[in-house]
């Protein structure tokens, strides 16, 4: 997982509310099992609309998702959030997202932002009415800049650090390895044991 400590780009206002995930990643792209190629099923129903905000030139190379209320709600699937960032979104911005969907993009390093609505509408009109205008997301101080626009965020401490550092669950049982190679290899040889990767 890469660290995430402050990341700049430009943002794509999504003025819809309750996003599911089915409409983030439709169900037959749940059949790949990498976490690679999503990006073609990223809101794969509303893209068939040529005026779809994603399809709009001015959108392309976009990394900062900003988007309505409830956000991610409907099946738990890491699917939607790897097509997030295959797609090449860096932070998704909410008043409000399903608990699942949140934990989900945590985990995968996906930083996800709880700001007041009023707030979102406010870069909405700014980056509705600017499609270049930068909108930063700084983990370390916790706060979204952009032009007018300085809003403090909540962020779990645990998992601020581990977004810093860059760290998921994998990598946090790694970081154990040598205790756990050591555990392993003082274990009597009729227990069952954990063989070391080929």
């Amino acid at each position: 997982m890469e660290k995430f400590t402050t990341h700049t780009g430009r943002a794509v206002p999504l003025r819809r509310s309750n996003v599911d995930t089915d409409q983030i990643i439709p169900a037959h792209w749940l059949k790949k099992v990498t976490r690679s190629g999503f990006e073609g099923g990223l809101f794969e129903a509303w893209r068939r609309d040529e005026w779809f905000i994603l399809n709009r030139p001015e959108r392309q190379g976009a990394t900062v998702l900003v988007a309505g209320p409830e956000f991610g709600t409907g099946s738990s699937r890491e699917h939607a959030v790897w097509a997030l960032q295959n797609y090449g979104f860096h932070a998704v911005i909410s008043s409000r997202f399903a608990d699942i969907f949140r934990g989900n993009s945590l985990k995968n390093g996906l930083l996800t932002v709880v700001l007041p609505q009023e707030t979102v509408e406010r870069l909405w009109e700014l980056t509705e009415a600017d499609p270049t205008a930068p909108v930063t997301v700084d983990l370390e101080a916790r706060e979204v800049r952009a032009e007018g626009i300085t809003e403090p965020f909540e962020l779990d401490d645990n998992l601020r650090w581990r977004l810093l550092n860059g760290l998921d669950d994998i990598s946090i049982t790694l970081r154990n390895e040598a205790d756990i190679a050591a555990f392993e290899e003082s274990r009597p040889a009729f227990k069952p044991r954990t063989l070391p990767a080929a």
